[in-house]
């Protein structure tokens, strides 16, 4: 289970940790450039069972491109530009690289984030292991679905992955005044049901271990994240 948005504000940082303490999130992917990036990679530091990844932004917090999407050398440079501050922010490499709004799913834009990948030995989202399902997401055609991210939204999720590893992304998190996203109602629901006890009954139920990205490196013989 990936968190992403880690340092998206103060209110998602504390929801992904409280996830990862007492829910089911294992992994979380980190905005290095927001003004909440720097207290989240210090809060990261203290949770070392948490892997933690690089959520590259290609547009800055007001939305303006960081980069032309079509300089495949631009967008290359950036996100080595990132990995290099998650670097100094976390003070270790990224266990993993993907993007935020998935950016990196542009056809343009990711033969730049292969090689960037391929070259610091980093799991790319969509691109190598783990298989990545993305459909714990509570809004869509500009309404909310909460009944996509319940607690039976959720199980359902779980019983239908495919066997081996997998990525489930989730957005949890609590809104509070510094968030800049449509996505808020969502966050504190996603939240409640990461935490309930009924999830970690069923995965048991199905034979999934909730695991991190670090444990794609240890040779886990565990069959899910």
């Amino acid at each position: 289970m990936n968190g992403d948005d880690l340092g998206l504000s103060p209110g998602v940082t504390r929801g992904i940790l409280e996830a990862y303490e007492h829910g089911v999130v294992t992994s979380a992917s980190l905005l290095v450039d927001r003004a909440a990036s720097a207290a989240a990679a210090g809060a990261v530091r203290d949770a070392p069972g948490l892997s933690v990844g690089l959520h590259v932004d290609l547009a800055d917090a007001d939305g303006r491109p960081l980069v032309d999407p079509a300089d495949t050398a631009a967008c290359r440079a950036e996100v080595e530009r990132q990995i290099e501050r998650f670097s100094q922010l976390v003070g270790r490499q990224p266990t993993h690289l993907d993007s935020h709004r998935n950016v990196h799913r542009h056809p343009q834009i990711r033969p730049a984030f292969r090689e960037v990948a391929v070259g610091h030995g980093l799991p790319l989202r969509e691109d190598a292991l783990p298989a990545y399902e993305s459909s714990f997401y509570g809004q869509w055609d500009g309404c909310s679905h909460p009944e996509q991210i319940s607690v039976e939204g959720l199980i359902r999720i779980l019983a239908g992955l495919p066997a081996g590893w997998s990525e489930v992304g989730c957005h949890p998190g609590y809104a509070d005044g510094d968030l800049r996203s449509s996505y808020r109602r969502e966050r504190e629901i996603e939240l409640a049901t990461l935490l309930h006890p009924r999830i970690r009954g069923a995965a048991t139920a199905l034979d999934i271990t909730f695991v991190g990205f670090a444990d794609l490196f240890t040779g886990s013989k565990r069959e899910a994240l």
